[in-house]
């Protein structure tokens, strides 16, 4: 069994090892993008080169922020789209027109280089518009004409919402020439005009459901479309990667006009990026996001150091804190009832997440999580399921750990007990089952009649095998707990258990750092539920001696309320009873 009480320098990634990397230049721009984006690399340069199908399908987000970075990192592959080309109508006898090819700088429908993109498009916009009389008429050219010869980048959201143009777009991409079509059926175009030959390769960006809502309008046309994805993280394993990413975000930095970072602010810009991904190993890619964090640093300080990043940090977390610091008043007031001190039966702080819509981030806040236990037939009742507050995971969850404590106990029967869990002051629907742990020392505390601790929350889910599993959001669940307890001043006994699984998702705020290095806040690293009990009420759930341990005393109680009852007296041995008395 694992058990850990973790030191501080495990709640934050560790940077010190990487110092040669922040400085360390990386020399071809297009070996970074190979390396950052080798999935999406390799399928530019397979539809750049061979394409079985001119479409290429990404899964990414949709903005500009994404689109341009995908357009340049064609531009890399395929050559051949920087070649400029053009075409000129030419106005004939009896309102007839031929197209002739021209050379771009007289051309009207000019191929210009490169690739090019839209976040959203109108379809004038995109197959331009004629304009005129009978007899006289302008043709205007569109973004589809601009990127004949090289790549057009579009969102998939943008086509969904247009079906008619997207309908258009695929009919000429399919054919291979471009036929000038009046927007209303109702008013036909003044002239004809001959059609365009079009050579286009189409890239269509969208996230998952995006496409996959695609793939239900347009199965057949997907098919023969290659796939690869906008890879949205980077696996820090050495030195060499980690100048990789560093060498990602200079470029970012480089593209929106902003100075270099100094080697002070790259530590903290980790520690933020791996908050962002859940993960210490794992940095963020999202073009969109290192902007962001970048822009904030220079906006509040003028240069991007240690010091304008955390400064941006913690204005910006001020601005976004008024519904965490209304629910925090909300249990300082005791209107939200969390005990951060003594022990009581058969309550535990459990640890949740609140995502409100709306708001820009979730924070955590602890759940005082009760149990009662009554003689019955051995259910365990989840209050928040009977009441249609629980969701399906989290009944899941309250049926593995009565499972769990029926295999620990080795019954011949049922549970002579019944229990009712409810999470506490909850007033929404509660799901997921990352509360099953917290909820079985409950059941056990209970059932025991063994006090837990208040000063200290738990977090983590369990399988039927008492295993403690990894669960989401644990930073902001300690943050959460932590405020609480900060708010009442620390003890030095206060603390929060989490999986053994989730140490690689920690970095916490260095409030809760300086706490825990000052031996003020503490956090413990489990792998079994036996752990997390023994932590809780001070007492091994399971020992050799089986004396004084849970499981014994659980058993205990079992037995004695199997005890067959005493049958009562007949009137001839209650009249020698009292004969033999007096």
């Amino acid at each position: 069994m694992i058990r850990t009480q973790l030191p501080w320098q495990a709640l934050q990634p560790d940077t010190s090892r990487y110092q040669s990397a922040f400085t360390q230049s990386v020399p071809d721009e297009g070996d970074i993008l190979s390396s950052l984006q080798p999935r999406l690399m390799n399928a530019l340069a397979y539809l750049a080169c061979k394409p079985r199908s001119p479409v290429l399908i990404i899964r990414s987000q949709e903005n500009s922020d994404y689109l341009s970075s995908i357009a340049q990192a064609y531009l890399s592959v395929d050559e051949s789209a920087q070649e400029a080309r053009g075409w000129n109508y030419r106005s004939q006898a009896a309102g007839q027109y031929t197209l002739t090819p021209a050379p771009p700088d007289t051309a009207t429908f000019r191929q210009q280089p490169g690739v090019h993109y839209a976040e959203w498009i109108e379809s004038a916009q995109l197959f331009g518009v004629v304009r005129g009389t009978h007899g006289h008429c302008t043709p205007e050219p569109g973004l589809l004409h601009e990127a004949n010869g090289g790549a057009l980048i579009l969102s998939v959201r943008t086509l969904i919402a247009q079906p008619l143009m997207w309908l258009r777009l695929k009919k000429f991409i399919s054919r291979g020439y471009f036929e000038w079509l009046s927007p209303d059926d109702k008013h036909p175009l003044p002239v004809s005009l001959p059609a365009i030959p079009l050579k286009v390769k189409l890239i269509l960006c969208g996230d998952r459901d995006a496409l996959a809502d695609l793939g239900d309008e347009e199965p057949e046309f997907l098919e023969d479309a290659l796939y690869t994805e906008f890879e949205g993280q980077w696996r820090i394993n050495d030195d060499q990667d980690m100048a990789l990413w560093c060498e990602g975000v200079r470029e970012v930095a480089l593209r929106e006009g902003l100075p270099a970072l100094s080697d002070d602010a790259w530590p903290l810009l980790i520690g933020e990026g791996c908050r962002y991904t859940g993960d210490q190993t794992l940095l963020p890619l999202c073009p969109r996001w290192i902007s962001r964090q970048l822009t904030a640093a220079f906006t509040y300080g003028g240069e991007i150091t240690a010091q304008s990043l955390q400064g941006a940090q913690e204005e910006s977390l001020w601005r976004e804190s008024y519904l965490p610091e209304r629910m925090l008043e909300e249990i300082g007031e005791q209107q939200i009832l969390i005990e951060t001190s003594g022990e009581v039966i058969g309550q535990v702080n459990g640890l949740s997440v609140l995502d409100f819509p709306g708001h820009p981030r979730p924070w955590g806040e602890p759940s005082r999580i009760t149990c009662v236990v009554h003689y019955g037939d051995g259910e365990v009742m989840d209050i928040e399921r009977k009441a249609e507050l629980g969701g399906n995971l989290h009944a899941k969850g309250m049926m593995i750990i009565q499972a769990y404590l029926i295999a620990e106990l080795e019954l011949e029967q049922q549970l002579p007990f019944s229990a009712s869990m409810v999470f506490e002051q909850s007033y929404s629907e509660v799901d997921g089952d990352s509360a099953s742990l917290a909820e079985l020392c409950a059941l056990i505390s209970a059932l025991s009649r063994q006090p837990i601790s208040q000063s200290i929350a738990v977090t983590g889910s369990v399988d039927q095998f008492g295993n403690v599993q990894p669960v989401g959001g644990l930073n902001e669940k300690i943050e959460g707990f932590f405020a609480v307890c900060a708010q009442r001043e620390l003890t030095g006994e206060q603390g929060v258990i989490i999986p053994q699984s989730n140490v690689r998702h920690l970095s916490l705020s260095q409030d809760v750092v300086d706490a825990v290095k000052a031996g003020q806040f503490h956090l413990w690293a489990i792998d079994r539920a036996d752990d997390a009990v023994a932590i809780l009420t001070g007492k091994e759930w399971r020992t050799e001696e089986e004396t004084d341990d849970l499981l014994s005393l659980v058993q205990e109680r079992i037995a004695r309320a199997t005890l067959p009852e005493p049958r009562p007296r007949s009137g001839l041995f209650r009249w020698l009873n009292w004969f033999n008395q007096n």
